[in-house]
């Protein structure tokens, strides 16, 4: 990362991928990929009176069903906080979780988190497709999934210990110390299905610093 030492919530580091000199992209369509012209803006919720600017992509209800994999990448909305997305983010994947705990096996859920980590990849792929941008940081499903592989493997763990992991988590996420954040950095910028790897990459590195962190308290 650019901005390897700052929290993601705090500081929006992307990098933008261009678009094509004098077009302005349609809420539809992707943009082609290798073009190098202005970098796309993300804008807010609300539009604004008057001709959307070229190159903008609104986070609007549009956005979220020109694909599902939109849905999937914003953390089914929970990413689209104005304040700490990641956090947020994870906040939902917590609250998920419990409730799915009540219903399924800790072996079911194991199947569940197989599936779903390719499913992220690809969502994220999608979405960092369709924005421009490198790690827009309204893709949470990999700060949803990693904190999820972090309270299966710690089945079966109380809300103190949930809690505790939901910190270190976080913490290891936002600063990325150590391996996070030479795992952010490795594939940065990188577009396609690199891309999206390199999105969910930190935050399973962030996962095992958690997990190993906790390992080395309990045997302590």
């Amino acid at each position: 990362m650019g901005l390897a030492d700052a929290p993601r919530d705090d500081v929006s580091d992307v990098q933008p991928r261009p678009l094509p000199p004098g077009r302005e992209r349609t809420a539809d369509a992707a943009p082609p990929e290798g073009s190098h012209a202005e970098p796309a803006r993300i804008r807010p919720l609300t539009r604004s009176a008057g001709q959307r600017p070229a190159g903008t992509v609104w986070i609007d209800a549009h956005f979220l069903r020109a694909h599902p994999a939109h849905v999937i990448a914003v953390g089914f909305g929970s990413g689209l906080s104005p304040v700490a997305p990641g956090s947020v983010g994870t906040l939902w994947a917590w609250l998920v979780w419990n409730l799915l705990a009540v219903w399924m096996t800790p072996t079911a859920l194991g199947w569940m988190l197989a599936a779903c980590l390719p499913l992220a990849w690809w969502a994220s792929t999608v979405t960092a497709r369709y924005l421009d941008v490198a790690d827009p940081s309204i893709i949470v499903i990999d700060e949803i999934i990693a904190f999820w592989i972090v309270l299966w493997l710690l089945l079966p763990a109380g809300f103190w210990a949930q809690l505790a992991a939901f910190v270190l988590f976080r913490f290891f996420d936002a600063v990325k110390p150590g391996p996070v954040g030479w795992a952010d950095r490795v594939l940065h910028g990188a577009t396609g299905w690199r891309g999206g790897l390199g999105i969910v990459l930190d935050d399973l590195v962030a996962a095992c610093c958690t997990l190993l962190v906790i390992a080395l308290w309990r045997v302590w």
